[in-house]
């Protein structure tokens, strides 16, 4: 069953002491295709909350039929509805489509990241926080202006190819792994950033991870980055890593 896209809430909070969530939607709609009742439940009550109008579809098909019916602003989609038929293919030459924001399971990222800027605006992995994707939601929203396609990813002379998934610093091809990919792609959308141990796991992997996995996972990957000259890789102790020159 569908529902049309609903007036926010006036409502600040989630329950009896819970914190007050930040104000981040001025009445944008917003339509959640997410099959599994609780997820469906947690991310339409607080998107209303923070101030989206919000629909709902079941399928892939109902998401179609009604983005083609309705303006939405932005499409929030489980790529695993119960149809079978993954996710809706919205053209990105079509420049009043809304922008699609997926929740995926990081081990299926190899099968959407080609899609990346051509159709697909960003992604979130499974499971995931609702304070994640109320975030990358703002982020979305707030660009304005018709989704256009991105150019490849980069810095300096290092290149991300989601083609191909394949990284370079110049001539050179690095031999990266999935997670060494999936790391390094999250470092060049925020370079000259400081990201934490903890944003790295659950973007990485989808959960949080222990026994020194970020620590070996950065090494590895700041050896092949940090090859050549200049060194682009860098530790900020007690607080995260971070691309960029010095």
């Amino acid at each position: 069953m569908t529902h049309e896209p609903r007036s926010p809430r006036p409502v600040t909070s989630l329950g009896h002491g819970a914190a007050p969530l930040p104000a981040r939607g001025a009445g944008q709609r917003v339509l959640v295709a997410v099959h599994d009742p609780g997820t469906h439940e947690v991310l339409s009550t607080t998107l209303e909350l923070a101030g989206y109008r919000v629909g709902t579809a079941g399928s892939r098909t109902e998401v179609i039929a009604r983005v083609a019916r309705h303006r939405f602003d932005l499409v929030v989609i489980d790529v695993s509805p119960p149809d079978g038929n993954g996710f809706p293919v919205l053209r990105p030459q079509d420049a009043d489509r809304p922008r699609v924001l997926l929740l995926i399971a990081h081990e299926a990222l190899g099968s959407v990241v080609h899609r990346l800027g051509h159709g697909v605006d960003d992604y979130v992995t499974k499971p995931f926080r609702v304070a994640e994707v109320l975030a990358r939601a703002h982020v979305l929203l707030r660009r304005g202006g018709p989704p256009r396609a991105e150019p490849p990813p980069g810095y300096a002379d290092l290149t991300l190819d989601d083609v191909t998934c394949r990284a370079r610093r110049g001539e050179r091809v690095l031999d990266l792994t999935p997670a060494e990919y999936r790391l390094l792609r999250y470092l060049l959308a925020n370079a000259e950033q400081v990201v934490t141990k903890e944003q790295i796991c659950y973007h990485v992997w989808g959960e949080f991870r222990g026994d020194n996995a970020i620590e070996k996972l950065v090494s590895r990957l700041r050896r092949k980055v940090n090859q050549q000259q200049p060194a682009l890789l860098h530790t900020r102790r007690g607080f995260g890593y971070w691309l960029g020159r010095l």
